[in-house]
């Protein structure tokens, strides 16, 4: 999975952050919902343009950058 086929980052939306491709769902505000519980059934009722891809586009994109050399 390549994701920045998925993830960009515009400094014309949400000040750059880096977010889901035609979207106004970033990547923080993903992974917060995720770490106060939400499934990812949750996420896509609630955002129907979300797509099971985008979510694995952004666990490659942190574990990317947790594997980023220092």
């Amino acid at each position: 999975m390549n994701w920045r086929d998925y993830i960009v980052s515009d400094p014309e939306v949400l000040l750059g952050k880096p977010s889901i491709k035609d979207t106004r769902l970033s990547v923080e505000y993903l992974v917060g919902r995720l770490a106060n519980g939400w499934t990812e059934e949750m996420l896509f009722a609630n955002h129907p343009r979300l797509q099971k891809e985008h979510l694995q586009a952004v666990f490659a994109y942190l574990a990317d950058g947790l594997s980023a050399k220092s």
